[in-house]
């Protein structure tokens, strides 16, 4: 079977934003996504094709045009953000933006209506109808096939640094998980779903296409939901890692980062050389500390069982990277991720919230409210 993929002449940028909907009075999940997305094409027309139906009716997706620039890809989601919220507004829906609702039960929430849908929920069965997750995708084009397989498996290294970063899921249907990203533990439990499958060349992916096909796992390529993938109808390597992202500066932080390593490791090939991996065992075991662990994790960076903590590489990784994000135009945000540790990642700040009151978890939510697009 035959793959082709687009390819892009750029790396341009491309940025999925999924925002929760809530009530204004009891701060739980709203499923009022389709009155919603009625009043944005009633009062923002020209925003429409930025905000997007999602899986529950509690959610809605902004996503950018092809951007150039991650300041252009902030400014697009601003767009979107001041649009959707003019048409929530009145309607007493408020919005946030984190891995899971601290409190929100997944038996109440309802499915848009959709053969899609349907046939998720009828396959997946109870995990399926457990996804009550949120996250952030980021797409970066890449010029050939041959380049995207190389580069997907050195962005490998590089994933408990974006997981830990993002990380705002520690609290699921009312109880603290223990993990500051419970959705990426949630997530690989659907079937496509989880780490990417190593591949040398573009025509192995290809033969594992054909085969999900042929054998009924799959009817179309975004049904292969890897953490990280390829979209071949954009050309672009999609990275799907991140938990939802609360603020514009975390967010734009973490596209840069994905920007830049993309790009890094392009030129890279472009000097003639052979990319780093990870063997899988690694980066299996260093997506569940950072799960796990967050900003506190230990990881492996190399084939020979080298461990760092996850800071510390983070803070020389930034450092390697700065020269190119001042050519790429998007030197502030990516030296913004260094403020996270500082700062506290989303899933800390939730727990501080927590045990400040006692454990209300509606002023938990009142805080993701109160940081959406700071």
């Amino acid at each position: 079977m035959t793959v082709p993929f687009r390819g892009s002449p750029r790396p341009t940028i491309g940025v999925e934003w999924e925002l929760a909907l809530v009530g204004r009075g009891d701060l739980d999940l709203s499923n009022d996504a389709a009155r919603l997305f009625d009043a944005v094409r009633s009062d923002h027309p020209e925003r429409t094709a930025f905000v997007h139906q999602e899986l529950l009716r509690n959610t809605v997706e902004l996503v950018t045009g092809v951007c150039d620039t991650v300041p252009e890809a902030m400014a697009d989601l601003a767009a979107s953000l001041a649009a959707v919220r003019a048409a929530a507004d009145p309607l007493g829906i408020d919005l946030i933006c984190a891995g899971t609702h601290p409190f929100a039960q997944w038996d109440r929430q309802q499915l848009p209506e959709g053969e899609r849908y349907a046939e998720l929920i009828s396959r997946t069965q109870w995990w399926g109808r457990q996804m009550l997750i949120w996250g952030v995708h980021v797409h970066v084009g890449v010029s050939r096939a041959d380049r995207v397989f190389p580069i997907l498996g050195a962005l490998l290294h590089q994933y408990p640094h974006l997981l830990a970063l993002s990380a705002s899921s520690p609290i699921w249907a009312g109880h603290d998980t223990g993990y500051a990203s419970n959705r990426a533990m949630m997530f690989q439990q659907l079937p496509t779903a989880g780490l990417p499958f190593h591949f040398d060349h573009w025509s192995e992916y290809e033969g594992f296409v054909r085969d999900q096909t042929v054998t009924g796992v799959i009817d179309h390529l975004n049904e292969i939901r890897w953490d990280i993938r390829p979209a071949p109808h954009l050309g672009t390597i999609e990275v799907r890692v991140c938990d939802g992202v609360s603020t514009f500066a975390e967010l734009a932080g973490l596209t840069a980062l994905i920007q830049c390593l993309v790009v890094h490791y392009d030129r890279r090939l472009d000097a003639g050389e052979t990319l780093p991996w990870l063997p899988p065992w690694h980066v299996q075991e260093n997506k569940w500390r950072a799960a796990r662990y967050g900003l506190d994790a230990e990881v492996i960076v190399a084939a020979d069982n080298t461990e760092r903590p996850v800071t510390e590489d983070l803070a020389d990784l930034l450092d390697r990277l700065a020269p190119l994000a001042a050519e790429l135009g998007c030197a502030d945000a990516l030296a913004g991720l260094a403020r996270i540790p500082e700062r506290g990642a989303s899933y800390q700040r939730q727990r501080a919230v927590a045990g400040a009151t006692g454990g209300d978890l509606r002023a938990v939510v009142a805080s993701l409210v109160a940081e959406l697009g700071t």
